[in-house]
């Protein structure tokens, strides 16, 4: 199975930076940015937490594809 996110995609849409959206969800920005490339595995709250400031759902930002 492969995770995927769009957390880039949609703070991009949500005009803010990574310094602040790390900001707003208490983490780093290297964290975040990990975290858009794919190689750094969030908690579910911190997802939660990314959705919740991005405006968007849960399954809209991540989802798993089946292999």
């Amino acid at each position: 199975m492969l995770t995927a996110n769009h957390v880039k995609h949609y703070r991009l849409m949500a005009g803010i930076t990574q310094k602040e959206l790390a900001e707003k969800t208490g983490i780093t920005r290297q964290t975040l940015s990990l975290i858009e490339k794919g190689t750094y595995n969030p908690s579910l709250k911190l997802c939660l937490n990314l959705c919740h400031v991005l405006n968007q759902t849960l399954d809209t930002v991540f989802w798993v594809e089946p292999s």
